[in-house]
């Protein structure tokens, strides 16, 4: 039989020997749970304290109820008087905003009805051929004959031309927005908080300052549009040259490549294909406003639906809710197609 070794040699663990007290890392975690369940008590305590102070011993349960300061409509006047200061003094350039984006809407609307449709037809099932293949274009040339003969041409064509101008801003906007945010952090701090805010808040709210500096018509829907169609596109192009590799950016670097010519010849292009994901976003979310801008005066396949629910009918609203739809869909096939071929060109590369 073996001999039992007595000598207790040094262990792994910081030459601990067996029987040693635990650190102290283990006492203070052996204390966290009382201290934990103290605390529970205590804020139990004092909220039945709190509970009991502001009790309406008359059931009305009014009491403690009111906060006491309201500072909700001192806020809103204040507001209120800074948007008639700015309507006052900055007017002339409200008034050149206007001017510039109706004069490109009105353009855009002119230019796709001169087309003849049977062109436009043809130029879209083309374009989705070459990007999506012959399946989406088989798709989307017989989406918008449907279009045309359910007689929504003319308002899909003005939809077109909000649309397209609407992410022509938004990308516009996006791209410096999201690149300066990739390669400035503090910026992306400042950035991110407001991109969450303007993301959350309800749509309606953006037509309320167009509506104020615009007036009706093109204008407030295009900004309404953008203001809420914008966010997905600056956080894609930021995440996508983040996520750019280091290895990538340091070889660029070492090759003597200046700041302009790693971003634009190396960073951009690699991050392509999830900045095109972020404008896939935004024409979906640009879209999904064409009705909502029909409140402000925007012509298209929002105002149909708009007035059809006006007038109770819903048969009309059906179809051209049906129509938005299938433009919809077009959009994404072939954007999240182009995508996904540059996507597979830069993973050959």
């Amino acid at each position: 039989m073996a001999a039992i070794n007595t000598n207790r040699g040094p262990t792994l663990a910081g030459n601990r020997e067996v029987g040693d007290r635990p650190s102290g890392a283990s006492q203070s975690r052996s204390w966290s749970k009382p201290l934990t369940g103290v605390a529970g008590v205590l804020a139990s305590i004092l909220l039945a304290a709190i509970s009991l102070a502001f009790w309406d011993p008359d059931g009305i349960g009014r009491r403690g109820m009111e906060f006491p300061a309201e500072v909700g409509e001192p806020i809103a006047n204040t507001v209120k008087d800074g948007t008639r200061w700015l309507i006052r003094e900055w007017g002339g350039m409200f008034d050149g905003v206007d001017y510039a984006i109706t004069i490109t809407a009105v353009w855009l609307e002119d230019t796709l009805l001169w087309i003849p449709w049977p062109s436009l037809v043809l130029l879209v099932g083309l374009v989705s051929w070459l990007v999506a293949g012959w399946k989406i274009s088989l798709f989307s040339v017989s989406s918008l004959l449907l279009i045309g003969f359910l007689g929504r041409w003319e308002s899909s064509i003005e939809t077109l031309a909000l649309i397209v101008l609407a992410v022509s801003l938004s990308i516009a906007i996006a791209l410096p927005l999201g690149v300066l945010g990739a390669r400035n952090n503090r910026v992306d701090a400042v950035m991110r908080p407001i991109l969450d805010g303007m993301q959350t808040m309800p749509s309606y709210v953006y037509l309320v300052p167009g509506i104020l500096f615009f007036g009706l018509g093109h204008t407030p829907a295009v900004i309404a549009t953008v203001v809420y169609a914008v966010p997905p596109a600056i956080r894609l192009t930021n995440l996508g040259i983040r996520q750019v590799s280091p290895e990538t950016v340091e070889a660029a670097r070492s090759f003597g490549a200046t700041s302009a010519q790693l971003l634009f010849k190396v960073q951009v292009p690699m991050a392509l294909p999830t900045i095109m994901a972020g404008i896939n976003q935004t024409t979906m979310l640009a879209l999904s406003m064409v009705v909502i801008a029909s409140l402000v005066g925007a012509s298209g396949l929002g105002e149909d639906v708009f007035r059809a629910l006006q007038r109770q009918d819903p048969g009309n609203s059906a179809i051209a809710g049906f129509s938005i739809v299938l433009i919809a869909i077009i959009i994404d096939r072939i954007t999240q197609s182009a995508a996904g071929r540059r996507q597979n060109s830069v993973g050959g590369a």
